[in-house]
């Protein structure tokens, strides 16, 4: 235990100061050893290689700054003068970047080289005609204006921030909140990634215990398929300051221990309390903060994850209620396995087992993307890619929550087709405990069409770009998802996924060898024993064109999902008149569902995000804390086998909360009072 003068990191006192034991320190070995294994270091010669194509594109940004200053009529002397400077952030500023990790660089130039028309076209211009730079990808619209391109290889992402003087000087610190004088909301946003970066190394009691848990748990969310920003999952500033925040409450501790107590701590974390790293800091410049009294919006973030520099944000605004409801999920997989590490009943490598989504669910949305060439595709994908987190919110809004979506952070292509070709999925499911009657539908055609109408809205569409929205069941999975190119037999699955207690002993799976077939018939039977058949048609083995006449081309006609009390499922397709023409635009999606059965999550583990109905925990502390920031009021405790401390750190955990929750009510008092659910 430290002395009472040690230095206190974060909002509130740490809940233990103890030092790893000897078993904490062979698990330190084994976790370290593992993440070698995994190849999750790079090599001195892609390290050195990072490093000169970091100074080549500096040389060349210096040189573009110049010739803009000659172009636009200034003096020889400030020709001379002109200048950019270069900073990295992300993980290559972390520390944490792996083997053909992309890197993120800010360009930093003068006030008078804009970003509009100077950076995306003049500079674009240069990198057009340089021998060692390929895909580039102007993305101007985006949230965060970027520029995407591989130099010499090294993947790259290249922002540009002009701020209010006319010589920038190499020394210049970036960490100054003047230099955020006379700037617009976007070039904020691109500072910003480098201020948090190191703010985050500024906060976390050891560095090097931080990058090798963050380094973990990056690998453990990409394999447990949560990482990935864009679609409402966590992405990597996300994850590092939920891990910082771990390291402040333990800041003596090893990265095995901080990875244990990663996923205890964030299973029993109130959201939508926040997670920060300090206090919320105010400025006179006058841009906008994270703070539920002012913006009305801030009140719907559902895992408020602030950032650490001014102007403090919500780094984890993309979340909703359905990847927030994935990630607890998956926290408490990973406490679960964590539990059996720490009792010698378990591997390192059991943490890291990749999740069996095509496994997890009956029914899927398919989102198919085609464009001409590779060139389109690429940037077709990243538009609607950004957008698919709109599908999944628009789908909770108009079935009020009662269909969960899972969208699944990965894209797949079939390398057979012939044309650019791109795949992602979405997991469908009812909403757990929800009572439905016979013969209740989700209808989202409306919703399906609304998507695509607002994808198509692309300002750089091009001929041949299209997205086609299907629904398909677990059966007819395509090959290509899976890296062996068949089916994984459900026996295969990863401890931590249990079956669906719901689940009729009925129901069959299709093997590598049936899969093969592609044009048969099922026959089912329901409760009454009224004999059904199936045809499951032909549409994965063929070329795309036609893959969109058999699938896609149904415009407005009905795919539904009918759940029997025998527990069986029968999937039919009615075929409208257009289905003759070729790639109609819209496909339409209807959810049939009756009270015994359901679009139930099939082999993933059941747990609930309420207090009310968590079938995860098997304890929970029920009470209010007063003038709480948020509105969670009850606090599932996780009892793991291992006694050794877990409840005198539950209770220090729940303190933690009570103190962080009176911190907040100064903030966010007068807001509490005017909103009653916040209580």
């Amino acid at each position: 235990m430290g002395s009472c003068d040690e230095k206190q990191y974060g909002v509130t006192k740490p809940i233990s100061r103890a030092g790893p034991t000897v078993a904490d320190m062979q698990r330190n070995k084994e976790l370290e050893k593992f993440l070698v294994e995994s190849g999750l270091y790079e090599s001195d010669e892609e390290a050195a290689k990072r490093v000169e194509v970091l100074h080549r594109l500096g040389q060349v940004l210096k040189s573009w700054v110049k010739m803009l200053t000659r172009r636009k009529g200034y003096t020889d002397q400030m020709v001379e003068d002109a200048n950019a400077v270069i900073f990295t952030f992300g993980s290559y500023r972390l520390g944490v970047h792996g083997p053909g990790a992309d890197l993120d660089t800010l360009c930093i130039g003068p006030s008078y080289v804009n970003r509009e028309e100077d950076f995306f076209f003049a500079l674009h211009d240069i990198l057009a005609n340089m021998e060692e730079i390929t895909e580039l990808q102007p993305i101007p619209d985006a949230h965060v204006p970027v520029m995407k391109f591989k130099f010499d290889g090294i993947s790259i992402d290249l922002l540009y921030a002009s701020i209010s003087c006319l010589v920038v000087r190499d020394d210049l610190d970036i960490s100054d909140v003047t230099i955020l004088q006379n700037i617009d909301e976007p070039t904020v946003r691109s500072l910003n990634g480098c201020r948090v970066a190191d703010q985050i190394l500024k906060l976390v009691p050891n560095a090097e215990n931080f990058r090798t848990t963050l380094r973990c748990l990056k690998f453990w969310a990409k394999r447990r398929g949560v990482y990935s920003n864009v679609t409402g999952f966590l992405g990597g500033v996300n994850l590092a300051l939920l891990v910082a925040r771990v390291c402040q409450l333990y800041p003596n501790a090893g990265p095995s221990m901080l990875v244990s107590r990663f996923f205890r701590v964030y299973t029993q974390w109130r959201w939508p309390n926040p997670v920060m790293l300090c206090p919320i800091e105010e400025n006179e410049l006058g841009f906008s903060i994270w703070d539920p009294r002012k913006n009305p919006r801030d009140r719907t973030h559902h895992m408020p994850i602030i950032t650490p520099a001014y102007p403090c944000m919500n780094s984890s605004y993309n979340v909703s209620t359905s990847t927030l409801r994935v990630m607890m999920e998956q926290f408490q997989y990973g406490n679960k396995i964590c539990g059996e590490i720490e009792l010698n009943k378990a591997q390192w490598t059991a943490l890291f087992e990749p999740y069996a989504f095509f496994e997890s669910y009956k029914n899927y949305l398919q989102v198919d993307l085609v464009a001409a060439d590779v060139d389109d595709l690429r940037a077709w994908k990243g538009w609607v890619e950004s957008r698919l987190r709109q599908l999944t919110l628009m789908i909770e809004r108009d079935t009020s929550g009662k269909l969960q979506c899972h969208p699944y952070p990965y894209e797949y292509m079939d390398i057979s087709r012939q044309c650019a070709h791109s795949a992602f999925f979405m997991g469908l499911q009812r909403k757990p405990g929800e009572v439905v009657q016979e013969g209740q539908q989700f209808d989202i055609r409306g919703t399906v069409d609304e998507f695509r109408h607002s994808v198509n809205m692309y300002m750089f569409w091009k001929p041949g770009m299209d997205i086609y929205v299907s629904h398909v069941r677990r059966r007819q999975i395509p090959s290509y998802v899976f890296p062996e190119g068949y089916k994984r037999s459900r026996q295969s699955r990863p401890s931590g996924q249990q079956d669906n207690p719901h689940k009729s002993s009925q129901e069959d799976e299709i093997s590598g060898t049936e899969q093969c077939e592609r044009n048969f018939k099922r026959k089912y039977f329901d409760k009454a024993g009224v004999k059904q058949e199936v045809v499951v048609k032909k549409q994965f083995s063929v070329p795309l064109d036609s893959l969109a006449r058999s699938i896609l081309s149904q415009g407005s006609s009905g795919l539904s999902f009918d759940m029997h009390n025998s527990g069986q499922d029968v999937m039919e397709r009615t075929k409208s008149p257009e289905s003759d023409t070729e790639c109609a635009p819209n496909s339409s999606v209807v959810t049939s569902l009756t009270s015994d059965g359901g679009c139930e999550d099939v082999g993933s583990t059941q747990m609930a995000v309420s207090v009310e109905d968590n079938k995860g925990v098997d304890g929970m502390i029920s009470g209010r804390f007063d003038d709480t920031a948020c509105g969670i009021h009850s606090v599932p405790i996780v009892k793991n086998e291992d006694a050794r401390g877990n409840e005198a750190l539950q209770n220090e955990l729940q303190q933690q909360m009570e103190v962080l929750a009176f911190n907040s009510v100064l903030l966010l008092y007068p807001f509490l009072n005017r909103f009653p659910y916040y209580h």
